[in-house]
Formats: structure tokens, C-alpha cells, sequence
């Protein structure tokens, strides 16, 4: 504990350090000569700089002397004279002080005794005399000597209750002061209560307290013994508040070692029983060799070995029964079993690589290219960055098996993390070390379960990730999906790099619109389209009808499938663009197989689909057909959903009212935009359609989308909702056997769509097989199936005219229903009843 007084000495008389009638400075070691006469200060003084300490009058003080100069001057001054002028040095680096260099008041003292160390080194004993103040320096070398002004301080006010009371409370703190930090205190106590002068009791404290030469210089300039006394008090307090602080921790922590050694001798009985009973698992230093000895082994960079070993070393000085030593060897742990030099060899025979993939999955022709050339580029360049990839798709298609597929051609170990909901950046950067329960992000959690520095990491639902106040995942992945910057990848719980540049990262998504695109940017995006029902027939009867034949522990001969109860249950029961919902469909039937089966109801069972029809129940879905006839305001329009294309039977009515347009069928803001456009265009063009003037006026029209449960949005529809309002004014019906679709401008161009397959495949399940596109669409009809090039004609147009003169059909020599019926309408009287 730091002391709060520094003794330099007591208010003593010349009498307590000599014999009485000796000279105060006579013995073997002093220096010849009389004394200055008791009581008499000379004017003129050699001054004595000190380094660190202020004297006050009536303190006694031992100095070592080391300067050449301080030698000198007590050579030469103390044959005349026993007294000196001590003053402090303002800096105590300065060597050889001048003038400038020492503060301008001090103390004038009496040298009592002089001492010769075997060092060779003096040691003088001071007694402070009065307060003098430098008045004119005469002499500078070889030592200072200056004309001195005696200083009288004032005399301290009679009867002053104010005052008398700060000097009883001063002496009382000085007294509580001394007991907490003085050993022993007695000798303090007595002087502390025996000075009944108000000036020499604060002249005591100041000299004696632990202060900086800073603090006790304004104290010992202070001539005003009632300022003076006050000043003391505020210290003499404030280090008796830290004396009590002091003394509370010190038993505070007294206590907590006695608890920790009574912990500790428990601990070594318990040990000691353990070893009796041969239960010793030889403790703290064996766990942290065995640690070490791991480490060494995983062989990670030098940077992670040093980190690990100062981790080591304060393991060494933690209590194993501490939560911080759990945390440590946690931290070791992780380190140890991360494969820091762990790396599979690559499979690249490219044949092996094609069959594994045509044996897991049917068509995807174009997923399984890129990765063969994938493949061909490590076979030559094994040093290279392989691209991020991303399979996007609807649900079901196949992006994630594609991943497991992937890792078994080229022999790497595969891992998978599942993004979908994730919101907190801590998932993919892990916890900093700081927080209870933390541990790595999901990265090097997979890449430490795989066992290998290059698996084949699934990144799945990537567009599924979400942000909020805990951080944005997707910021924290573009390091990590960054080949050239994920060589040095620092997880926030490990706080080393780790080399993610040899994992194959593949990513999965159902859309794009929802990836930031500074993440979009760094993938290179592989669009998966959903099946075609030729597709799903054959993924069922490879793939699907095996592998629940097998999960039912069914035989092959014991359930038969069918091809027709197959297509029946893609027609009737699932609406989707893969193929999970058939499967359970199939598993459905399978289940019913097994439990008649076990029961030894039957023994081979044959599923047709009338059979299908009695164990699924009613077909589920209901598709849209095309139109069964033509008329007027009616249209067939393609959409595209996430499960796949839909057809839409846009319909079109008019009937009197304002003007207004009414769209119904839970339409989205861009679908409405389009309506407004593709009325506007009709407009405009009324007099080249042969459209009446007066046909828009007072009348209202309603646009309805059917499924009305089901929310649309999109500019696609444009095409068709234009031409259903012009097929409604002009009279004239569109074909049942055409779709279309396109988005329109005002000035009548069609502009390209996306999701073409899907519409495409819709249509050919409607039974249309005639589509209008954009033009500028046509680089998108080689990526679709055969069998629908096969059974639908593509019709590519670049104008709302062109779709005016394929779609409608030839005008009816009588005028349009709904024109002519609006017009009986409003020239009929109104009935009264």
C-alpha cells in the first residue's frame, strides 16, 4: 500500500541531536570553525538545490549530497557558517541548476551533522529554520550565492471559532491519518498533539505528507497561516480517503487469498484421493502439453503457433476451475482441430466425374458442362481460383443434391450451411472471444466438421438472408466469396487468418432480386429451369420410384409402377417446377404398398391410376386449359411463378359509367401501370383499329385477372391486356389456341420478358401451341426443351400491331356485343317501377 506521509523528519531543537555546549555541527566528521550565533540568519546565503523535496522550518531532514557543486559549497560555507538556503529545483533532470532553474522561496537551514559514507559520499542532517525568499543572485559558480529576504508569516486570528475549528479538524484527520498508514505511529501521534501553534502543525503536515514537489511548493509560499491550515486540511483529507479505500481492498483481497489457499489445500486432498484411488488424470500441466503437442501437429502458420502459445502460457497461470481457463482451452481446441495443411486430392477424371453426375441427376446439361470445364481448367492450371458458383432456381429442382454431387466427382469432402433466416453477422464472421458462450461463424464450424482445407461448401438459400441490427450477413460473405481475398480470412473467434481460397464455395438461390448486388457481382450465376412433365416422368422412374422403394423396404417386384399413374399424379396432384411434392406423392402410394404388404393382405401390388386416384383422393389441382371459344375481351396471357408458368385468362369488360378502369385480381403496382399504359395505347389508336370516338366515353371499364387468391405483378402482361381491350372495342375475338406475352411502351413496341421456359412449358400444358414472344426474346428459344419446340410455334413479334393482326380474328360483319349492348342501354327510357 503506497503511504500517504513521507517523514522527513520532526520539529526537534538543536538540543535533542547535540551534547549540551557542543557546536551544532562538532564531532569527528564535521568541519572546523565556530557556528553563525543561534537565531541569526545571515543576509546573503550559498544556496543548496534539492531534487524531489521541499523543507519546511522546523523539520529536520537527512540530504545525500552528489553534486561537485553541493560539495563545494559545503566546503567552503560551513567553516563560516552552519546556515544555508535550501530551495527546490523546479525540474529534477536539470544537472546543474541555476538561478532560473530553482523555485524563489525556500527555507533557510542549519546544517546539524555532517556524515562521510565509504562511498565517499556526504550525508548531511538539516534542521529548517524560516521561510526566505531570493532577493538577488551574487555568485552562480562554483555555487549559488544569493541575497536572501527574511519571510514572517502572518500571525493566525484570536479567537477566530472558524478558524480554531479547522485546526481541530485538521489534527483530528492528521491523527486517523497516521493510525491507518504509520508503523509504529505512536512517535507521530504525540508530536501531532503536542503542537499547539497553528503555523508549525501545518508546516509539519505539509513536509511530512506524500505530496509532489508541485503540490508542497504553494504551501510552503503561503504566508497566510489561516490560508495555509486550509490547504493542508484538503490534502490531509484527500489522503485520508484514499488511506481508508486502501485499507478496504487490502482486506478485501486478504480475504479472497485465505478463500483461494483453503480452495486450494481442498483441491490437493481431493487430488491426493483421486491418486490413491488411481483416478489422477495428471492435471492442468499434462492437458496443456497434450494441447501443445496437438497443435504442433495440425501444423497451422507460424503467426497462429505464436498466438497459440501465449494462450499456453496464460492457461499456465489460470485456476482450472476459473470460467476463463474453460474458455482458453476451448479456443486451443478449435486451433487443434482445424486442418490447417489438410487437403484431399482432386478426382479429375473428367469421364468418372460425367458419369457420377448423369447417374445423380437427369438433363441439367448445362450445370453439369460448367462443371467438366471446371474440372478440365484444375487438370491444367492446379494452381488456379475456381469461380463462386450459384445454382438458381425454383424450389425442388435439385441445386442442393447438385452440391453433394459435385464434391463425390471431384473426391472433396462436402459441407453445407443453410443461410435461410440468418440475420446476425456473427453467423458468418463468428463471436469475438469477449462474449459468454462464443465460438466460431458457420465457415469454419463446416470447414472443422469436413476434416479438409478444400471441401465443396454449400451455401444454401443465399437470397433468404436478412438484415438488422446485429449486422448484414450478406456484407460479412463478400470477403468470404472473394477468391482473392479469402486466402486470409479472420474469423472474429479464432483472431487469426485461415486460407479459404481452396474451399469450392456453391451457392444456392430461388431468385436473384433479393442478393445484394455487390455479392451478386462476385457469382458467377447458373440459372436452373423447372422440369418439363417428359422431364419429371423420367426423374420418377429413375430416380424417385427407386429411392422410396427403398425407404418403405419395399421390393421392386413386390410394388410395380405404372408410366400412366406416374403422369397422372404430375398432372393431378402437384403443381410445382421440381420435384419434391411428387415425391411424396409417390411416397404416399408407397406407404399404402407397405402397410398392405405387412399386413399379408397382399403380396405384389401393381400401381395404375385408377389406383392412384383410390389412395391420393381427388386430383389436387386443376389446370388452366386454353379457351374453349373466342370472345371478345377475353385473352390467354403467361406468367411465371416460383413452382413454375401458369397461364392467365385475362378478361375485359365495359359498361356505362365515368371513364374510370377498375382492375381486380390482387394485381401488384407494375401490373396496374401496364393496364393504364395498354388502355392509353388503345386510345391513341382508336381511329386505326376502327374504334368510334365517342366509344370511351361514359363507360367504365373492369379488368379482372383470375385466380383472384393469387397475387400478380409483373410488365409481361402488357401484350395481352392490350389486346383484350382492343378485342373488346373493336368486337373482334382473339384465338383460344394463342398466348402471349410482352411488356408494351406507349409507342407500341413489344420489349423482351424473362422466365420463358416456364411460360412456354405452361402453354404446352394448356394444349396452346401457339405463342407470341418479343423478338427480342429469340436468343432464349435455343435453351428450351425439345419437346416443346417440337409442339408449340413461336410467333415473334415487335409491335402491338403485329399482335393485332395474329391474335384477333377477322371482324364480324355486326358491331361488338358489348358496344352495341352499352348503347341499347343508354337509349332506353328508365322504368319507373
Amino acid at each position: 500500500m503506497r503511504a500517504a506521509w513521507d517523514w522527513v523528519g520532526f520539529p526537534l531543537h538543536l538540543e535533542d541531536l547535540l551534547e549540551e555546549g557542543s557546536s551544532p555541527a562538532a564531532g569527528p566528521d564535521s568541519p572546523a570553525g565556530s557556528a553563525t550565533p543561534e537565531g541569526s540568519i545571515p543576509d546573503t546565503l550559498p544556496i543548496l538545490p534539492v531534487r524531489n523535496t521541499v523543507l519546511f522550518p522546523g523539520l529536520v531532514a537527512p540530504l545525500s549530497i552528489g553534486r561537485a557543486s553541493s560539495r563545494r559549497l559545503l566546503e567552503e560555507s560551513l567553516p563560516q557558517s552552519k546556515i544555508i538556503g535550501v530551495f527546490a529545483q523546479r525540474d529534477a533532470a536539470t544537472e546543474e541548476p541555476g538561478p532560473e532553474d530553482i523555485y524563489p522561496v525556500g527555507v533557510a537551514a542549519r546544517v546539524l551533522k555532517l556524515l562521510r559514507q565509504p562511498d565517499d559520499t556526504l550525508v548531511i542532517v538539516i534542521q529548517g529554520l524560516e521561510r526566505v525568499a531570493i532577493q538577488r543572485v551574487l555568485m552562480v559558480a562554483p555555487f549559488l550565492r544569493a541575497e536572501v529576504r527574511l519571510l514572517q508569516s502572518s500571525s493566525p486570528p484570536r479567537e477566530d471559532l472558524e478558524f480554531t475549528a479547522t485546526v481541530e479538524q485538521l489534527r483530528e484527520n492528521a491523527l486517523k491519518l497516521v493510525q491507518l498508514t504509520t508503523e509504529p505511529a505512536e512517535p507521530a501521534l504525540a508530536i501531532i498533539r503536542n503542537l499547539k501553534d497553528p503555523g508549525q502543525l501545518a508546516d509539519f503536515l505539509a513536509g511530512s505528507l506524500n505530496l509532489p514537489v508541485e503540490q508542497k511548493q504553494p504551501l510552503l509560499e503561503q504566508l497566510d497561516v489561516a490560508a495555509r491550515v486550509r490547504s493542508v486540511l484538503k490534502h490531509v483529507a484527500a489522503q485520508l480517503e484514499i488511506a481508508r479505500i486502501q485499507q478496504k481492498i487490502q482486506k478485501d483481497v486478504s480475504s479472497a487469498i485465505s478463500d483461494q489457499q483453503r480452495r486450494a489445500f481442498l483441491r490437493e486432498q481431493v487430488r491426493a484421493i483421486q491418486k490413491e484411488l488411481g483416478e489422477d488424470e495428471g492435471g492442468p500441466e499434462q492437458q496443456i502439453e497434450e494441447l501443445r503437442q496437438r497443435l504442433q501437429e495440425a501444423g497451422p502458420p507460424q503467426p497462429v503457433l505464436q498466438q497459440a502459445e501465449r494462450e499456453l502460457r496464460r492457461l499456465r497461470h489460470l485456476h482450472p476451475a476459473s470460467p476463463e481457463y474453460a474458455v482458453v482451452v476451448s479456443y486451443l481446441e478449435t486451433l487443434a482441430e482445424l486442418p490447417w495443411n489438410k487437403l484431399t486430392e482432386d478426382n479429375l477424371d473428367l469421364d468418372r466425374a460425367r458419369q457420377i453426375l448423369d447417374r445423380d441427376h437427369f438433363n441439367l446439361e448445362k450445370v453439369k458442362r460448367r462443371l467438366i470445364e471446371y474440372l478440365a481448367v484444375r487438370k491444367l492450371n492446379p494452381e488456379g481460383h475456381g469461380p463462386i458458383l450459384c445454382f438458381c432456381g425454383p424450389p425442388g429442382v435439385g441445386k442442393t443434391s447438385l452440391g453433394q454431387s459435385i464434391a463425390d466427382a471431384l473426391g472433396r469432402k462436402f459441407a453445407r450451411v443453410s443461410l435461410g433466416g440468418v440475420h446476425d453477422e456473427a453467423e458468418i464472421r463468428g463471436h469475438r472471444r469477449t462474449y459468454i458462450g462464443s465460438m466460431p461463424g458457420r465457415i469454419i464450424q463446416e470447414i472443422r466438421r469436413a476434416g479438409s482445407r478444400n471441401p465443396v461448401l454449400m451455401l444454401d438459400e443465399i437470397d433468404k438472408l436478412g438484415t438488422d441490427f446485429r449486422g448484414d450477413p450478406a456484407s460479412a460473405l463478400l470477403e468470404v466469396l472473394d477468391p482473392r481475398q479469402n486466402h486470409a480470412f479472420v474469423d472474429h473467434y479464432l483472431d487469426v487468418p485461415f486460407d479459404l481460397s481452396q474451399v469450392m464455395f456453391i451457392c444456392t438461390a430461388n431468385v436473384m432480386d433479393t442478393v445484394p448486388a455487390p455479392l451478386r457481382d462476385r457469382m458467377e450465376v447458373i440459372e436452373l429451369h423447372g422440369y418439363t412433365d417428359r422431364e419429371k416422368l423420367e426423374i420418377a422412374r429413375r430416380y424417385l420410384v427407386k429411392r422410396q422403394l427403398h425407404e418403405h423396404g419395399l421390393k421392386h417386384g413386390q410394388c410395380r409402377w405404372t408410366l400412366p399413374a406416374l403422369r397422372r399424379i404430375i398432372r393431378d396432384y402437384t403443381r410445382e417446377a421440381g420435384v419434391r411434392e411428387l415425391e411424396r406423392q409417390i411416397a404416399a402410394v408407397c406407404r399404402h404398398v407397405a402397410a398392405q404388404v405387412a399386413e399379408r393382405r397382399i403380396q405384389r401390388f401393381m400401381v395404375t391410376p385408377s389406383e392412384v386416384g383410390a389412395i391420393l383422393g381427388p386430383p389436387r389441382y386443376v389446370h388452366e386449359t386454353r379457351l374453349a371459344r373466342a370472345r371478345p375481351g377475353v385473352v390467354t396471357g403467361l406468367a411465371w411463378t416460383p413452382t413454375g408458368g401458369e397461364i392467365l385468362h385475362i378478361e375485359a369488360l365495359a359498361y356505362p359509367g365515368k371513364g374510370n378502369i377498375l382492375l381486380t385480381g390482387q394485381i401488384g403496382d407494375i401490373m396496374k401501370e401496364s393496364a393504364q399504359a395498354a388502355l392509353s395505347l388503345v386510345k391513341s389508336r382508336a381511329r386505326d383499329l376502327g374504334i368510334p370516338e365517342d366509344a370511351f366515353k361514359d363507360v367504365d371499364l373492369h379488368i379482372h385477372v383470375p385466380a383472384g387468391a393469387v397475387p400478380k405483378d409483373g410488365p409481361s402482361a402488357g401484350v395481352a391486356i392490350f389486346c383484350a381491350l382492343a378485342s373488346l372495342f373493336t368486337g373482334r375475338p382473339v384465338r383460344p389456341d394463342l398466348a402471349m406475352t410482352g411488356e408494351i411502351t406507349l409507342r407500341g413496341v413489344v420489349l423482351p420478358i424473362g422466365g420463358l421456359k416456364e411460360k412456354s412449358l405452361a402453354a404446352l400444358r394448356a394444349g396452346i401451341r401457339t405463342v407470341l414472344i418479343p423478338q427480342l426474346n429469340e436468343k432464349d428459344l435455343a435453351e428450351l426443351p425439345l419437346e416443346v419446340k417440337q409442339q408449340v410455334r413461336f410467333e415473334r413479334v415487335k409491335t402491338v400491331d403485329e399482335v393485332l393482326t395474329l391474335a384477333l380474328r377477322r371482324p364480324s360483319r355486326k358491331k361488338s356485343p358489348s358496344v352495341q349492348n352499352l348503347k341499347s342501354a343508354r337509349a332506353q327510357p328508365v322504368s319507373a317501377s
